[in-house]
């Protein structure tokens, strides 16, 4: 895993455990997409966790997925950032057949 890319990792945990009640439930994934320059970032919270980080009218999730893709891109990065409930993280999985 690139250096930036665990940077930006422990930036988008930073911030999160900021807003939510429950850090030590929290999860980051990362997925490097192969062969091309697009990092997925997703954060599995409690679903009350979810709701404080995504914040009023997505304003305090809007601010952070921004600050990430403007750290991506610095270098040379396309960042994806997803907030999800362990609820919903556990859906897709079971729909991609992990």
């Amino acid at each position: 895993m690139n250096s930036s890319v665990v940077q930006i990792g422990q930036y988008l945990q930073m911030i999160a455990m900021q807003f939510i009640k429950n850090p030590q439930l929290a999860e980051l994934r990362v997925a490097e997409v192969p062969n091309s320059n697009v990092v997925r970032f997703r954060l599995i919270l409690e679903k009350s966790d979810v709701a404080r980080l995504i914040g009023r009218n997505g304003m305090t999730a809007s601010a952070i997925r921004s600050l990430a893709k403007a750290s991506g891109e610095k270098h040379g990065l396309k960042v994806i950032v997803h907030m999800l409930s362990r609820e919903e993280a556990d859906a897709e999985s079971e729909a991609r057949g992990e």
